[in-house]
């Protein structure tokens, strides 16, 4: 299934809808990826290299609600001979990663949804082992979004490991429940090198969401990935958006072995798109697990009888952290939730 745009409406003068039949005559359908959005504008690496395109026809005003084209998207557009091009196609999306639009009224009919990137292969969380301390429930926030995006490979990254390298057993502590519930952890350092080449290899020839709190050391562990990556991500971090009203711009930059990198404005600061309060529990994986065997098919799993998720907790089978941050969201989105 592909979205398609409008000619040209015919109310036009007769000149310009002429001028349109010549120009569509020269011109030549290509198929791209979005690599790049700025202000209505669409970078689009084709087999003829990078072309900027604009959206044709009435398509864009009817998608108030969402982005109808993000990075990652895959289109089909009209190459023009003066080097720009049209999208007039966007393909129906893998999955895609969103968030709630930080101008969205919140709970309201008013909420926008913005997409972050369409498409993507993996996401990694990148986190200090120290300077800053982790802030899991942060993580947990980033996973739920990446599960409910259905992204094929999550991965937590744990960047500074050589700052506790006298005495790793706490940091590994905060991350182990993590890693029993599926999620891969890279222990990795900027600074020695350690893991970066297992982390190379988790970037080839993907498309990779890669993000972080400030202060983590993001930049760095880019620029040791490859010489220069993290200047060249940087660039796009500090353009995108500082306000309401500052002009929002994603990039996929690429990677010189194969592969994007997307460093995406507002993730920092996700508030997932979409997900209801009685769907959250499908989100945190290990309580999925349980779900099935509660007594109530309702249940919150916040104090009913028979709730096999209180049951798991209890018994050690779900962490404690994990199980409240579980509860902090759902509370934050039964205060947003209008039912």
């Amino acid at each position: 299934m592909a979205f398609f745009l409008e000619p040209y409406p015919s109310v036009y003068p007769q000149s310009m809808s002429e001028r349109w039949v010549e120009e569509s005559a020269l011109s030549e359908q290509l198929q791209g990826l979005v690599t790049r959005t700025q202000s209505g504008f669409f970078t689009v690496q084709t087999p003829n290299g990078p072309i900027v395109c604009q959206l044709r026809g009435k398509l864009k005003e009817a998608y108030k609600d969402t982005d109808l084209v993000a990075i990652g998207d895959r289109v089909t557009i009209e190459a023009q001979p003066d080097g720009t091009g049209t999208v007039i196609a966007v393909e129906e999306r893998e999955r895609v990663l969103s968030r709630v639009a930080p101008s969205s009224a919140v709970g309201t009919s008013a909420e926008r949804e913005q997409v972050i990137i369409a498409n993507p292969d993996q996401a990694i969380f990148v986190f200090a082992a120290a300077r800053p301390d982790p802030h899991v429930r942060m993580l947990d926030r980033f996973l739920v979004a990446a599960e409910k995006a259905s992204i094929p490979d999550i991965l937590i990254c744990v960047n500074k490991y050589d700052l506790v390298q006298d005495d790793p057993q706490p940091v590994r502590d905060i991350f182990e429940p993590y890693v029993a519930i599926g999620y891969p952890v890279l222990y990795v350092s900027a600074h020695t090198g350690a893991g970066i080449a297992a982390l190379r290899e988790t970037l080839l020839g993907k498309i990779s969401v890669f993000t972080g709190s400030s202060g983590v050391g993001k930049t760095s562990l880019l620029n040791t990935v490859e010489p220069d990556l993290g200047r060249r991500v940087n660039a796009v971090s500090r353009a995108t958006t500082k306000g309401r009203h500052t002009t929002r711009y994603s990039e996929l930059v690429p990677l010189a072995e194969g592969g994007w990198i997307a460093d995406t404005p507002g993730i920092r600061a996700i508030s997932p798109w979409d997900v209801e309060p009685d769907e959250l529990d499908g989100y945190f994986i290990e309580i999925a697990d349980h779900v099935a065997d509660c007594k109530f098919p309702d249940c919150t799993h916040t104090h009913e009888p028979g709730c096999a998720v209180l049951a798991a907790v209890k018994r050690g089978a779900i962490s404690p952290e994990r199980y409240d941050s579980y509860l902090r969201l759902r509370e934050e989105l039964e205060e947003q939730y209008v039912y």
